[in-house]
């Protein structure tokens, strides 16, 4: 098993005796707003990797999982993947508030302006792939070349297709599923040709879920996923401060997250992984 590269929460190896294929590490890392804290949160990474299993087995499309290998570890097809993420929003909340309070994005027709309503359609919304993001749209897109006209076209009606297919299962589970973060490659076959598969993991560090019976538009939601982390730097200054220091030219520091948060995160990581699959976590 050869070593290949190091993310914000997963290792990557690429497997030597098995051609093609990869082997994600999920680890207990955490980070938010790009800033990688040194704390663990426990039994994140086993979340995270039951989830994968989970959804890839559950979305009728095309994918790269083959199998879990242990609590932490999954094997993937090996994939081009392109250099675009692909974030469908059904509420507003996060960075489309923050960019519809500023002016530089307009919602879909009907749609209530309340902090955390619903949209009156979801609303296909990607992003570069860098250390910090940054939405694009069509023009842009294909204008860079990130994609071309016809896989941009084709990966917001396939991601739109699976958030819908997604909130479906997170309604009969007792959540509402506010955005979601989906990522796909390019699957080349023995020809050089090859067709767009879905790719990388899906879980609590791509999608922002939240319980329906607490749900109360207009003010911050209760969230089964690293937005408690959030919320809670936003809270305390910190987002604010992370900017200001990159605005310096500095890294950010990240500050020691309280016991009583990295306890929260573990628990609704578990509870809500438990009740999305139906299994005892």
């Amino acid at each position: 098993m050869k070593f290949i590269a190091s993310g914000k929460v997963k290792d990557i190896y690429e497997l030597e005796d098995e051609p093609g294929h990869l082997l994600f590490r999920f680890s207990d890392r955490v980070s938010a707003y790009d800033v990688k804290f040194s704390q663990n949160i426990p039994r994140k990474g086993e979340i995270l990797c039951r989830s994968a299993e989970f959804w890839f087995g559950r979305l009728g499309v095309p994918n790269h999982f083959v199998r879990r290998a242990s609590d932490t570890d999954m094997v993937v097809r090996r994939m081009r993947m392109l250099p675009i993420e692909c974030v469908v929003r059904g509420y507003l909340y996060g960075s489309m508030y923050d960019r519809w309070r500023d002016g530089t994005l307009d919602l879909p027709e009907g749609s209530d302006t309340q902090l955390a309503s619903r949209l009156s359609r979801p609303v296909f919304d990607p992003t570069t792939k860098s250390e910090h993001d940054v939405p694009v749209n069509r023009e842009a897109a294909v204008g860079t070349g990130l994609v071309s006209g016809q896989q941009y076209d084709w990966l917001e009606e396939q991601s739109i297709y699976i958030y819908e297919d997604m909130s479906r299962v997170a309604d009969s589970a007792g959540f509402i599923l506010a955005d979601l973060k989906l990522e796909f490659g390019i699957l080349e076959d023995e020809d050089g040709g090859g067709q767009i598969t879905l790719g990388d993991s899906i879980g609590p560090d791509e999608y922002r879920m939240w319980p329906k019976d607490s749900y109360n538009p207009g003010g911050v939601q209760t969230s089964y996923d690293k937005q408690i982390l959030r919320d809670w730097l936003a809270e305390h200054g910190y987002k604010k401060k992370f900017e200001e220091e990159r605005s310096a030219g500095r890294a950010p520091t990240a500050p020691e997250i309280p016991p009583d948060v990295v306890s929260a995160m573990t628990r609704r990581y578990v509870d809500s992984f438990g009740k999305i699959a139906g299994v005892r976590a």
